[in-house]
């Protein structure tokens, strides 16, 4: 019976953790509205309504950042233990860690090399020398007769 007794921890892990899940759906359903509005079910603005969609989509660089500050976290979660133990280790743990860290490094030179940490203006494929000359009236198109036409 003693070599049960390791999982007992787990045992009581997973109980807890199928009791914690039941018990959220329970009160989930038992706490939420019953008859809703359609006040009750607009999304909260901080108390502005929205009259009106943004006027653009989120730029997709904040995500990208987001994602770097993700992957750099997870390689300073696996360098500590690695750190406190790289001793006993010897050079395998050293080249180990040399690759691990080489493909988290890598990946991010090539996005700061791409303009992932770029904030200014998106560059331009084609120098804006090379576009032709713009003025107001080949930019502006004029709906309808001039003003000194009109009747």
């Amino acid at each position: 019976m003693g070599s049960l007794d390791s999982y007992l921890p787990i045992f009581f892990m997973v109980v807890l953790g199928i009791a914690f899940a039941s018990l959220s759906f329970g009160a989930s359903k038992l706490l939420a509205p019953q008859r809703p509005t359609s006040a009750k079910e607009a999304p909260y603005e901080c108390g502005i309504v929205p009259t009106h969609e943004p006027a653009r989509r989120f730029p997709v660089r904040f995500y990208l950042v987001a994602m770097i500050f993700v992957v750099v976290d997870i390689e300073v979660i696996f360098l500590f233990p690695w750190a406190v133990d790289s001793q006993s280790l010897g050079r395998f743990g050293l080249v180990e860690i040399l690759v691990f860290a080489a493909s988290v490094f890598v990946p991010f030179i090539y996005l700061v090399a791409n303009g992932a940490l770029d904030w200014g203006p998106i560059k331009r494929v084609r120098p804006v020398e090379s576009q032709p000359d713009r003025t107001s009236s080949s930019t502006v198109r004029h709906v309808g007769p001039p003003n000194d036409q009109a009747a």
